[in-house]
C-alpha cells in the first residue's frame, strides 16, 4: 500500500455533488499503471492490480475500451458468492470456476466472484448515447489468475484478482464514486476533480 497526498473532492461538478454520500470512500483507477487506489479521506488505503481494456481507454458502446472520467458503483452484485463464482447477465450460474469450465467455453471472458457495476457520471463523456457505460456493462469484477497479465487484457472491464475483489466489494458501497484515469496529465480527468 502507497499514501498519496491529501486532495479532496471539487465540488466544481454538480453530476458528483448529486452522487449518494461516500461515506468517504473513492476508487481511483489507473489505467496507464494498471491499478486501482482506495482512497479513505484522501489518502490510499489499499492499492489494488488490475487489467483494463486490451484495446486501451474509451467510452465509445462496441470499442472494448476501458470508459475514463467520473463514474459511481451503481450496484454490487455476489454478496455471499464463493470464491470464484461464475456470473453470466449478472447472474450466479452456481458453478464455481474450473479448467474444466475453462476448456468447456475457451473464449469465455470470465465474470467471476464478485461485481462492482459502474454508472457514468458526466453526460457526454460516459453517460447517454453511445458512450454510456452502464448500458456497456461495464463492471469491476473478478476473473481467473491468469486474467492478471499485468497488461491490459478486457474488453473493457476492470479485471480484478478474485480475493482483492472480495476485500473491495466490503470497503464500498453503492454510491462510491469512481475515478478512471487513462494517464496522469491534463485532460485526463483529473484536472476536472482531482482526488
Amino acid at each position: 500500500m502507497s499514501s498519496s497526498p491529501s486532495r479532496s473532492l471539487d465540488t466544481g461538478a454538480p453530476w458528483l455533488a448529486s452522487a449518494p454520500p461516500p461515506d468517504g470512500a473513492t476508487l481511483r483507477v489507473d489505467i496507464a499503471t494498471q491499478t486501482l487506489a482506495l482512497l479513505q479521506g484522501g489518502e490510499t488505503v489499499r492499492e489494488y492490480p488490475v487489467s483494463t481494456g486490451a484495446k486501451g481507454a474509451g467510452c465509445e458502446t462496441g470499442s472494448y475500451r476501458t470508459p475514463t472520467g467520473w463514474h459511481r458503483v451503481r450496484l454490487k452484485i455476489g454478496d455471499g458468492q464463493p470464491l470464484g463464482a461464475e456470473f453470466v447477465g449478472r447472474r450466479p450460474t452456481g458453478e464455481v470456476f474450473s479448467e474444466a469450465l475453462r476448456q468447456a467455453a475457451p473464449e469465455r471472458d470470465w465474470i467471476l466472484t464478485r461485481i462492482l457495476w459502474l454508472q457514468g457520471l458526466e453526460p457526454g463523456l460516459n453517460r447517454g448515447g453511445s458512450v454510456d457505460t452502464l448500458r456497456r456493462f461495464i463492471y469491476l469484477h473478478g476473473t481467473p489468475d491468469d486474467g492478471m497479465r499485468n497488461a491490459p487484457s478486457s474488453h473493457g472491464c476492470v479485471r480484478m484478482y478474485n480475493s482483492d475483489i472480495v476485500d473491495l466489494f466490503s470497503r464500498v458501497r453503492v454510491g462510491t464514486p469512481v475515478l478512471i484515469v487513462a494517464n496522469q496529465e491534463p485532460g485526463d480527468g483529473t484536472d476536472r476533480n482531482p482526488l
